[in-house]
């Protein structure tokens, strides 16, 4: 029988950038690159497929991923 973890990810969590699906500006690809790691500051609706995270990342600014595109951090 296997078991399933779940993690709970809450408003001020810390959260780390896994991966993304959507081309996204060059500027936060570098970002990224550097450090992928971010604070959730906020969820919102996308696509009417289920619930972004908005994270607030290294430099102050912020930016939405879906669940699966962020990890624990």
């Amino acid at each position: 029988m296997s078991q399933q973890t779940s993690v709970t990810i809450d408003i001020g969590s810390k959260v780390r950038v896994t991966r993304v699906r959507d081309r996204i500006p060059g500027a936060l690809v570098e970002l990224l690159k550097k450090d992928s790691s971010g604070t959730v500051v906020d969820f919102r609706t996308v696509d009417g497929k289920g619930i972004g995270v908005v994270v607030q990342l290294s430099d102050g600014s912020t930016s939405w991923f879906f669940e699966d595109e962020i990890a624990p951090g």
